[in-house]
């Protein structure tokens, strides 16, 4: 009974851990992409500081916009 029970015991464990360094390298290889890609967002995109920039001088022009709008209704 033990010489059928052994070798499908370790079949069962070498399975499992095949499985298991598998799944550890899909979850390492994912990883490192992920990592990819923050990289190439964080070197990619604009800092909040530009991106702040940017707004506050769009926000002077729609002012200038509408005061110039407001004088034209005024009139």
């Amino acid at each position: 009974m033990i010489e059928v029970i052994a070798p499908v015991a370790i079949a069962i464990l070498s399975g499992l851990g095949v499985v298991t360094q598998r799944l550890h390298n899909r979850i390492t290889y994912l990883d490192d992409r992920i990592d990819k890609i923050e990289l190439r967002i964080a070197s990619d995109y604009v800092t909040k500081s530009d991106l702040n920039d940017m707004v506050e001088r769009v926000e002077q022009h729609m002012i200038r916009i509408e005061n110039k709008l407001d004088k034209i209704i005024i009139k």
